[in-house]
């Protein structure tokens, strides 16, 4: 989630709200330092190596990080001609990418011309996540886009009674399910493979990935597409679900405790492109 997307706080989405007397503005941006050395990679090498990032928490976006221009590699930023005007911060001057003989257009910008308020990121440049190599915290690659310190996953253990039915039919009955609290999304419950039907799931082509938990695989359940999911080799952050399989209760009917499930706000991910290069062995290895 964030502080800016999904359902944060300064999202256009969010569930809760300020006790204030008088209403915030349509829009809050929130800048501040990130506290972390962070590393840029394109053309085979390392283009920004900089432990002065400012991250910008924008309503409906993923956070984006800011770097000093002071620590980006001379030469690797061509200016181009291309201009455009952000609503908040104004406009903005935009560059290619240049290491060895890999070039790529419109891979960093700038605001140029900030409002007095917005200063903290005067002389930064900021670069796109899909154009780079990737991205690393030290020596951690960091894929998706940049890492939200406000952003966590609580897994939770429960004795409440969970079945999933497909057209009639008993997919999952367990006593045992795990909630997955990650901030800004409505639960999601897994459920052990000992208590699901595996006959009853088909695996499915692609798969998708989530900064914080890692890769999902998806199956069928029935006529229903994509019902079900599982990281089968989740990250360490949230190992207790690893394996296990979640259902999505727009496409099958999942009950707890007798109360039919539905898909609730905060469910429904807003999409973003695979990193460039990144295949599924770096991500599994990770």
């Amino acid at each position: 989630m964030g502080l800016s997307w999904q359902q944060g706080p300064l999202a256009p989405g969010a569930i809760g709200r300020f006790l204030v007397p008088e209403p915030l503005p349509e829009r809050l941006l929130f800048a501040e330092p990130l506290r972390r050395r962070m590393r840029v990679r394109f053309g085979g090498t390392w283009i920004v190596d900089s432990e002065d990032v400012v991250l910008l928490h924008e309503p409906g976006r993923y956070p984006v990080a800011y770097f000093a221009r002071s620590d980006v590699e001379p030469g690797a930023l061509e200016p181009m001609q291309h201009r455009t005007t952000h609503r908040d911060l104004g406009a903005t001057a935009w560059f290619a990418a240049r290491a060895g003989d890999a070039r790529t257009e419109r891979a960093a910008w700038q605001h140029v011309d900030l409002p007095a308020h917005a200063a903290v990121l005067e002389g930064r440049v900021a670069f796109a996540w899909r154009a780079m190599e990737a991205f690393y915290e030290e020596d951690d690659r960091i894929v998706g886009h940049a890492a939200d310190a406000y952003h966590r996953n609580d897994v939770r253990r429960t004795s409440r009674h969970l079945v999933v039915r497909e057209g009639g039919r008993v997919v999952a009955d367990s006593h045992a399910p795990l909630v997955l609290y990650e901030t800004g999304f409505a639960p999601r419950w897994y459920v052990p493979r000992r208590d699901i039907d595996e006959a009853a799931l088909t695996a499915v082509a692609g798969q998708t990935f989530c900064p914080y938990k890692g890769l999902a695989s998806y199956y069928s359940i029935g006529d229903a597409d994509r019902a079900a999911w599982s990281y089968r080799e989740a990250w360490p952050e949230v190992a207790a679900v690893r394996d296990l399989v979640s259902f999505e209760p727009d496409r099958v009917e999942v009950t707890l405790d007798g109360a039919v499930l539905r898909l609730e706000r905060g469910q429904k991910v807003m999409p973003h492109g695979v990193d460039r290069g990144l295949d599924v062995e770096e991500l599994l290895t990770r």
